[in-house]
């Protein structure tokens, strides 16, 4: 007697389902990176020992698997990944921290991901902008155009303004990482350690001999902190947990999902490093998440807010 065959059960949870719960989790990391990133630059350290921080920790625990599983003739991708989503944005967003308050970093980071996303596809690709996208991308916008303004205004003047630009220019940075990831179809995981093997071999020969550094001056705790936070989750786990997101919801959508950070730095800076909020910062943080949540939504709820 022949049992009749049973249709195969459908996943517990979708691919659109998993790459929304990837963001999420992107959230909550880059949201520590920013505090922590912080609570680093005003101590003894050098925007320079933060990076090689990042990259030796980082390019130690992904190089053999990335030498294992790569053949030599696809490295040049990685070293065009590596110099966008490694050295490029490290460096500018570590620069920024000694400049700008962690807010700001959640604000111009992860607030103009998402904006530089969209308008490098725009741009290079003929992407044509949904309303829902476009409506996300001026509401952002004007957020970041708010606190800009105020950096400007305020006691600390150009000083805080340059970061500011600092933490744009790391946007931009991982917006390009993040559309080439996607366009040649690498593996997060592999992406992921190449950029830390050659981030590594490219960066660490020029921080010794060059580049100043404190980090002899700094306690282990405070470098163990560090090099947990940084090389690990902030370059390794988040980075790879933001691959996923964007193969599997896409780029736009999964870059949007990073402007909710600016809400979450903002109450883990105020209660961690005692930064305190303007209204002016706090206008801009909701604004700026609301750009997020109209862009992150499904295409019909977009829809129907927006009529």
């Amino acid at each position: 007697m022949n049992t009749p065959l049973q249709a195969p059960r459908p996943p517990w949870l979708s691919d659109t389902s998993k790459g929304l719960l990837a963001g999420l989790a992107v959230v909550l990391c880059w949201s520590g990176f920013n505090v922590v990133s912080r609570f680093g630059s005003q101590s003894v350290f050098t925007p320079f020992d933060l990076a090689a921080m990042r990259y030796g920790i980082s390019g130690l625990l992904g190089s053999v698997y990335f030498l294992r599983n790569v053949p030599y003739t696809e490295w040049h991708r990685y070293v065009v990944l590596s110099a966008f989503g490694g050295l490029g944005y490290g460096l500018f967003v570590y620069s920024g921290f000694s400049l700008a308050p962690s807010t700001h970093a959640g604000i111009f980071v992860n607030g103009g991901i998402p904006c530089c996303t969209v308008l490098i596809m725009t741009l290079t690709t003929g992407f044509r902008l949904a309303r829902q996208t476009l409506a996300a991308l001026l509401v952002s916008l004007s957020g970041l155009l708010l606190i800009s303004i105020d950096s400007l205004i305020s006691q600390h003047g150009q000083t805080e303004f340059i970061g500011d630009m600092l933490f744009l220019a790391a946007a931009l940075s991982w917006a390009i990482f993040g559309i080439l990831m996607r366009r040649w179809q690498i593996r997060p995981m592999l992406g992921i350690c190449g950029i830390a093997c050659f981030a590594m071999l490219i960066y660490w020969p020029v921080y010794l001999l060059f580049l100043p550094k404190n980090l002899p001056l700094a306690g282990w705790g405070d470098i163990t902190l560090q090099c947990v936070y940084q090389g690990l989750v902030a370059a390794m786990v988040a980075a790879s947990l933001y691959s996923y997101a964007n193969q599997k919801i896409g780029a736009c959508q999964a870059s949007m999902m990073l402007a909710l950070v600016p809400a979450v730095s903002a109450i883990g800076a105020y209660f961690v490093l005692a930064e305190q909020l303007t209204w002016t910062v706090i206008v801009g943080i909701i604004v700026v998440s609301a750009g997020a949540i109209i862009g992150a939504m499904p295409l019909r709820a977009a829809e129907s807010l927006l009529k």
